[in-house]
């Protein structure tokens, strides 16, 4: 009979796996959560004031305007399609913020609790409302999908943080608001960066959804990929060698659920 040998270490990761697993209201996926949402929005909230604070804000421009009044639109029919869903308690604690910030990067984020930036550098992919609705509806699927603090765990779990996110800020705060960074997207200057290839399609299946409720054509999102290829260069890494799915790969998930999205959510107004 052979004898197993099992480190602390590893009995700590198996049991977190199974005590620190919730099902996602939205997504129906289970997934690792040792960062309640109250604590990610808590921590959030003061990260977001931090950023704020030292990047140039860009206001009352069309392109401002633009960005306040698609995010606007998106967020209420995130919030009816939520109503309908019974699932309006799954929103509590957001107060929505909406930002365009001066930065040649091609990048958006969404925070939880709904704090959202868009960078000036990504609007001349975006194009139009239809394309900057594909941007942030992906982003804010990401939130509601609350991938930022799937990966928060995991980031805690790797640096030996399993204990929780308040005490690992108070343990280790510095690093612990770096992992925040990585995991929600901020600390990169490429867009969407800090995600699997799973929660990118996640994401995109969500916000498609989410930009066409609200009133945006989603076929846009396949001119917008295109864009976005061709911006940056075409995604040449294979695919299995990327944590993101290649823009081929993205664009292919996209056009399968394309017409059900039309048919099932875009309402031309």
């Amino acid at each position: 009979m052979k004898k197993y040998v099992w480190s602390i270490a590893t009995i700590t990761l198996l049991l977190t796996g199974i005590t620190g697993c919730q099902r996602n209201a939205i997504t129906g996926r289970k997934q690792l959560s040792l960062v309640p949402e109250s604590e990610a929005q808590s921590l959030a909230a003061t990260q977001y004031k931090s950023f704020i604070a030292t990047n140039k804000l860009v206001t009352g421009t069309a392109d401002a305007l633009m960005v306040k009044r698609v995010g606007e639109n998106i967020v209420k029919a995130i919030k009816n399609y939520y109503e309908q869903k019974g699932l309006s308690k799954e929103l509590a604690g957001y107060s929505w913020e909406i930002n365009l910030v001066n930065d040649k990067q091609m990048n958006a984020w969404c925070m939880p609790g709904g704090r959202i930036v868009v960078y000036t550098g990504i609007l001349p992919v975006t194009k139009n409302e239809a394309g900057l609705a594909v941007v942030m509806g992906h982003e804010i699927a990401h939130a509601l999908a609350r991938h930022g603090s799937e990966r928060m765990s995991q980031g805690l779990l790797q640096q030996g943080l399993g204990a929780g996110l308040s005490i690992a800020l108070s343990s280790k705060p510095q690093l612990t608001q770096e992992i925040f960074n990585t995991s929600y997207g901020i600390a990169s200057g490429t867009i969407m960066p800090a995600f699997s290839r799973s929660n990118e399609l996640e994401a995109d299946r969500f916000g498609l959804m989410f930009s066409a409720l609200a009133g945006y054509d989603p076929r846009e999102a396949i001119a917008f990929w295109n864009r976005m290829s061709a911006a940056t260069g075409g995604g040449s890494t294979p695919s299995l060698l990327s944590t993101h799915p290649s823009d081929a790969e993205r664009i292919a998930a996209l056009e399968k659920i394309m017409a059900s999205t039309v048919q099932n959510y875009y309402k031309k107004s």
